[in-house]
């Protein structure tokens, strides 16, 4: 049996059927309730199971309620009461910080499994991160600006140690740097605290005859007696001669003073 139209309510026959908003339509019964333009399954638009056009489908609106005195009351009485169940609710949780949960025996359960979790991707974690000793660190704009920053105060540090530590190494002392102890003098109670050797006492500077080699002063060193001559560096010396492994005597070309000095701070020319 053929189904009535939605409109007119006549058979429709299958080969004008249109099946749409629950009903069967004939194509020419299927238009929009207004304006009675022939709609398709693709312009139409459907309201309450009646078929509309872009043009007069029903649009929503709102109910407009005056303001009367009596709903500016009811309204305030909702805000009075909405804020006294407010503060009553802010009394009752302060100071809490928490809600308290009944301890069921579901929420143990629950709780066990978190716990067997968190223990599975600790371990999980733990194994993947083992043997690496480091963390990642992601090589941003500003981490390479502080580690260019880094390498330059490096640089600058060792640059000052390495000429500090040339100038020191500039004027070794001498081998046998004469050390006279008079005997009345307290002797040093720790003898390890020195690390340099003693010397063997210097021998009298006695004249030896001319004619000596000639030797040239590689550091400055100040006379510590009378008997001693100071030098400057790149002073000439002349008629040196070798008194034993750590002393020389010669004349200093620059002052004219003749005496000892050390043999560790003058080369032969």
């Amino acid at each position: 049996m053929n189904p009535p139209c939605g409109r007119c309510n006549k058979p429709v026959y299958p080969t004008e059927k249109i099946n749409c908003l629950d009903k069967y339509w004939h194509k020419g019964c299927f238009s929009c309730e207004v304006c009675k333009m022939a709609l398709s399954m693709t312009t139409y638009k459907g309201f309450e199971k009646k078929p509309y056009c872009s043009m007069h489908y029903p649009k929503t609106s709102f109910t407009i309620v005056t303001d009367t005195p009596e709903n500016l009351r009811l309204k305030q009485q909702s805000m009075l009461n909405s804020q006294a169940l407010y503060k009553e609710d802010f009394e009752k949780s302060k100071g809490k910080g928490f809600s308290v949960v009944a301890d069921t025996p579901e929420m143990q359960r629950v709780k066990k499994t978190q716990d067997q979790i968190s223990n599975a991707l600790y371990k999980e974690d733990f194994e993947k991160s083992k043997g690496k000793g480091f963390s990642v660190v992601a090589d941003t704009p500003e981490m390479q600006r502080l580690k260019k920053t880094q390498d330059q105060i490096s640089n600058i540090k060792y640059h000052e140690e390495f000429e500090k530590s040339r100038i020191r190494s500039d004027a070794p002392p001498p081998e046998n740097r004469r050390e006279d102890y008079e005997g009345n003098e307290e002797q040093p109670s720790n003898p390890e605290r020195f690390s340099q050797p003693v010397r063997q006492m210097r021998p009298a500077a006695v004249a030896p005859p001319s004619g000596g080699k000639r030797y040239q002063a590689m550091y400055g060193y100040a006379a510590a007696d009378a008997d001693e001559v100071s030098l400057q560096e790149g002073d000439l010396i002349l008629d040196v001669e070798q008194i034993d492994e750590g002393w020389m005597f010669g004349c200093n070309q620059r002052t004219g003073q003749r005496g000892l000095l050390p043999a560790n701070y003058v080369r032969p020319v």
